[in-house]
């Protein structure tokens, strides 16, 4: 049962709020890496690329205590009302950084997913990508506005508006009490006082992913690398 839910946008320091969560004992939290990284949960979300179908939620996130990033964070609003007493926290950040982010991450991921041979011992997150990818094409209309195939770079312009459109529906959504607008920058304190626990001594909050490391994963990658998935298509 989720106990947090994310609902920011992919490139929101996700990544740093996994591992937030999960070292204030919020875990294990759900992100798109275990969608790329495990094929049965590949499996749980491809249904949900067609509008019509009615989830188990206990099911896609069977295992799981919290969740950020897309898939998750595009189906917040059902979450939040699947769980009532969980509470809901709004990653934020400047939206031409935030763009400039994503278009890195399209042109550096599923551009060169595409265009390039991987190493075997990726075959995995290939079809892991493929059997998830009408679910990502629906997220990315829907939740960007983009009509633009898979792998290109949505327009800036429609891409920022959707991307202020949709933290200005969440924070009008829902209670002061149950939702956090957070950005990752913010360090410990916000986070651990909403959430109600301790803030971690002597550590510093987690920032991850930023894009040299996402570079350098992506490299290491192509080279045959089994290193996890910090370069997924949201992530």
């Amino acid at each position: 049962m989720l106990t947090v839910i994310g609902a920011g946008f992919p490139r929101t320091g996700t990544s740093s709020m996994k591992a937030a969560l999960e070292r204030l004992g919020f875990g294990p939290c759900h992100h798109m890496f275990d969608v790329g990284s495990d094929r049965d949960r590949a499996l749980r979300w491809a249904p949900l690329a067609d509008r019509d179908v009615v989830p188990d939620w206990d099911a896609v996130f069977e295992g799981f205590r919290s969740a950020v990033d897309w898939p998750a964070s595009f189906f917040w609003r059902e979450l939040a009302a699947a769980y009532p007493e969980a509470k809901v926290v709004l990653t934020v950040r400047d939206p031409s950084a935030w763009f400039a982010s994503m278009r890195t991450l399209i042109a550096n991921g599923p551009a060169r997913l595409q265009a390039e041979r991987l190493a075997p011992e990726m075959a995995g997150l290939v079809q892991n990508m493929q059997t998830t990818r009408p679910l990502l094409e629906r997220m990315i209309r829907e939740g960007l506005g983009s009509d633009r195939p898979f792998g290109e770079v949505p327009d800036e312009k429609d891409s920022i508006a959707a991307f202020e459109r949709h933290a200005a529906t969440v924070k009008e959504s829902l209670p002061p009490e149950r939702l956090l607008v957070f950005d990752v920058r913010e360090g410990w304190e916000p986070l651990c006082r909403f959430l109600g626990v301790h803030v971690p001594a002597g550590e510093p909050f987690p920032h991850l992913n930023d894009s040299k490391v996402m570079q350098q994963s992506i490299d290491r990658l192509m080279q045959g690398e089994n290193i996890g998935l910090p370069f997924h298509p949201t992530a």
